[in-house]
């Protein structure tokens, strides 16, 4: 079972606590202390998948020398400002990496293994593209 904490530390701020420990300090924009809960789930979704891809691309011994994914996403322009749109762009670096791997990987993570991507699947359209860097 997984499971979570947050404690408020005062103002508008928090700290988020993982089950193994490990915090996040989270805010509203104007206390500027912490990540905004709404991006912290671009930040869930983006290291969800960024952790399948590095394994799967491992396996296949393709020599991944760099991972960046940037989230880019709309919302609803009224409360509860959900996500409706989240596009995720990857960029890639290793001398052995070609198109085709990258692509089922982000595939496989995307239909297979990434929780966050199958939780928000249903509310959200989540779209990909990625780019090999030289």
């Amino acid at each position: 079972m997984s499971s979570a904490t947050v404690k408020w530390i005062g103002g508008k701020k928090f700290v988020g606590i993982d089950s193994t420990k490990h915090s996040v300090v989270l805010s509203t924009p104007d206390e500027g202390v912490g990540m905004k809960p709404s991006e912290l789930l671009l930040v869930a979704l983006a290291s969800c998948t960024a952790v399948d891809v590095v394994e799967i691309l491992h396996k296949k011994r393709l020599g991944l020398e760099a991972l960046e994914i940037s989230a880019e996403a709309e919302q609803e322009i009224d409360p509860p400002w959900t996500f409706r749109k989240i596009h995720l762009i990857y960029r890639l670096k290793g001398e052995k990496l070609n198109d085709r791997d990258v692509a089922q990987a982000i595939e496989l993570s995307e239909e297979k293994y990434c929780s966050v991507a199958s939780t928000l699947r249903g509310v959200a359209e989540i779209t990909t593209s990625f780019e090999l860097m030289a």
